[in-house]
């Protein structure tokens, strides 16, 4: 067990286990993405219960780019002070947190944003399952500064680091992928190309924050699509993304079109090996890049941790839904009760977010009621 829970160290952020809240949309902001006590509640609680490093939910960087209802923000000058708060309420309990910043692209529902969605490519919702518009280079342009700007809000807001969503089928996911990617300019076909506008998020992001600041990108092991993103592209992009000036990368997958590998899986828990999701695609990553990895996805016990941090498959596990049931699982292991997540992994705590009471686990209140008769 020494291995996770030794400090360690990303940039300038030094961490004191190897735990990560994976981000979770958390429904808590206001209609206008600003940070809620109930969210500060919620950073607080994940930071007592023991997690080295908590990520936020998805905050998008553009009105446009919104992917859901409540969710954080980070467009404006104005959020900043809200944001400020929310990393307070973390670092008072001992805890470290970073911000995740992304664009819907594709996913930006209109209801929302009250403009069609805008990615890579033009899609039509009875081919291929989604709907949007192409993107012009002018507004490629105005994405990679709301990245920069938003990651200059998360420092100057006193978060420890920022994530750059790049995953499940979001607008850098898009770019990368050939799903959804069908451009025939500089921003399209090779993958160099595909994935242009992520290294220049990167690059912009790091001119903006400076050397020291720590810089997370998370993205797809693959897309589970045909055309997508395949294991080894994943490899080749995060090869680029070293050399842009990334400091660390957190593996997921998937995208909503993805079927039985929707990133949200309804998977029951198996064998050690059978639950971590991208566990081959994880070995392949740590051959070739040198860059610290997170890796997410089906870890719900204690010895699966272990095993991933001591054989070298991942330098950090993340757990998302287990936190949800649990957001005091971290503390409990390292006190010694070592048995499995209780997270049955059927994705019920999303159904309060949707309707705007904010993420929790139905089935453990559900399980509560019925115990108190």
């Amino acid at each position: 067990m020494p291995e996770l829970f030794r400090s360690s160290r990303i940039k300038e952020m030094v961490l004191p286990n190897r735990f990560v809240r994976s981000a979770t949309w958390e429904g808590m902001a206001t209609e206008k993405g600003e940070v809620t006590e109930q969210l500060n509640g919620l950073m607080q609680r994940l930071a007592r219960g023991g997690v080295g490093l908590i990520i936020s939910g998805h905050a998008y960087v553009l009105p446009t780019g919104k992917a859901g209802p409540w969710q954080l923000g980070v467009d404006s000058d104005g959020l900043v002070s809200g944001l400020s708060d929310m990393a307070g309420a973390v670092h008072e309990a001992g805890g470290r947190v970073i911000l995740q910043l992304a664009h819907a692209g594709c996913q930006a529902p209109a209801k929302l944003t009250g403009q069609d969605a805008a990615g890579p490519s033009a899609l039509d919702k009875e081919q291929d399952g989604v709907a949007c518009r192409e993107m012009s280079g002018v507004e490629i342009a105005e994405v990679r500064e709301a990245f920069a700007a938003a990651a200059l809000r998360a420092k100057k807001a006193g978060f420890d680091g920022v994530q750059i969503h790049a995953a499940h089928g979001y607008l850098l996911s898009q770019f990368l992928s050939p799903y959804f990617n069908r451009r025939t300019d500089e921003y399209g076909g090779s993958l160099e190309n595909r994935a242009g506008l992520l290294v220049e998020v990167v690059q912009a992001v790091r001119q903006r924050v400076g050397p020291e600041y720590p810089i997370l990108a998370k993205i797809n092991a693959q897309d589970f699509l045909r055309p997508g993103l395949t294991a080894d592209e994943m490899v080749q992009v995060c090869l680029l993304l070293e050399r842009a000036g990334l400091d660390c990368v957190e593996l997921s997958g998937g995208t909503p079109l993805s079927g039985d590998y929707v990133p949200v899986r309804k998977a029951k828990v198996r064998s050690k090996e059978e639950s971590v999701f991208y566990l081959q695609e994880a070995r392949e990553y740590k051959k070739r890049v040198s860059l610290p990895l997170i890796l997410v996805g089906g870890i719900r016990s204690l010895s699966t941790a272990r095993d991933l941090i001591d054989r070298g498959i991942a330098d950090y596990v993340a757990l998302a839904r287990p936190l949800i049931r649990e957001p005091e699982l971290i503390r409990r292991w390292k006190q010694g009760d070592e048995s499995p997540s209780a997270c049955t992994s059927d994705n019920l705590c999303f159904r309060p977010a949707s309707s705007g009471e904010g993420v929790y686990c139905l089935t453990a209140v559900r399980e509560k009621k019925k115990e108190e008769g």
